[in-house]
C-alpha cells in the first residue's frame, strides 16, 4: 500500500529551547551529524524510503528543513534524486506573539495553554493548523488513489518538516480531532510512516513513529 512518510528536521537550537515557526533557524552541528548518520539507514533501495517509489517530496521552505532534505539525499546517484517542491503549506505553526517562548513561559502569562486547543495570538488557531493538515493530506490521498487505481507507478508521498505541523498530520491522517496532537512528541530527526490497513483506503493506519530519533 502507498504510505506518507514524515520527516522532522534535525535539531536546532531552538528545537531545544523554544517554538520556531517562522524564525529561519540552521541546524546545530549535532543536528547535522543526526541526519548524516540516520541517511544510509532510511535511504535507498530496499530502506524505509526509497526514491524509486517517492512520487511527491514535500519541503517546508524553512533553511533547516532544505538542509535536512540535502543531507538526507547527499549520496543518493543524481539519477535517482528526487525533485523537492518547496510548500508553505507544508511549514510549521505560525507561532506569532509566542515565537521563541517555551510552553512554561506562555503559561506564566495563560495558565491552562494548550497550542492544539488555543492556537496563538497573532499566529494561526487550532482551527487554521487543523484546515491546512487536511488539504495536505487531502492531496495526498489523491496521489494514493492514483497509485492504486493505476495511473500513478510511484506510490509514496515524502514530507521534511517540523514538530507540530508533522503531528497534526498525524492526528488528521488518523481521522482524529487535532487536539490529539498533544499526545504526539515529534522528536528532531524523527520519521513516522503513515499508511492503510487492510489493503484499503479507507482505514489509515499510523505504522512507525519516531523512527531514528534520538530518544534520550
Amino acid at each position: 500500500m502507498p504510505r506518507l512518510l514524515l520527516v522532522r528536521h534535525g535539531e536546532t537550537e531552538w528545537s531545544l529551547n523554544g517554538f520556531t515557526g517562522r524564525s529561519d533557524i540552521a541546524l546545530t552541528a549535532r543536528g547535522e551529524q543526526q541526519v548524516r548518520e540516520m541517511a544510509p539507514l532510511l535511504i535507498g533501495e530496499g530502506r524505509a524510503i526509497d526514491p524509486k517509489d517517492l512520487c511527491t517530496v514535500l519541503v517546508s521552505p524553512r533553511s533547516r528543513t532544505q538542509k535536512t532534505f540535502d543531507l538526507l539525499f547527499e549520496n543518493i546517484p543524481a539519477s535517482d534524486m528526487p525533485s523537492r517542491i518547496l510548500s508553505e503549506e507544508v511549514r510549521e505553526w505560525d507561532y506569532g506573539e509566542y515565537e521563541g517562548l517555551r510552553t512554561k513561559e506562555v503559561r506564566e502569562k495563560q495558565p491552562d495553554w494548550d497550542v492544539w486547543r488555543d492556537g496563538c495570538v497573532g499566529g494561526e488557531s487550532a482551527d487554521e493548523m487543523r484546515d491546512r493538515a487536511d488539504k495536505v493530506i487531502a492531496m495526498v490521498r489523491q496521489h494514493h488513489k492514483e497509485y492504486v487505481e493505476g495511473s500513478s507507478h510511484t506510490r509514496d508521498v515524502l514530507i521534511i518538516a517540523h514538530g507540530h505541523i508533522n503531528g497534526a498530520l498525524v492526528v488528521r491522517w488518523l481521522n482524529s480531532d487535532l487536539g490529539l496532537g498533544t499526545h504526539f512528541n515529534v522528536k528532531p530527526g524523527g520519521v513516522t510512516i503513515l499508511s492503510y490497513n487492510h489493503d484499503s483506503l479507507n482505514e489509515p493506519a499510523l505504522d512507525g513513529f519516531n523512527l531514528y530519533a534520538d530518544l534520550k
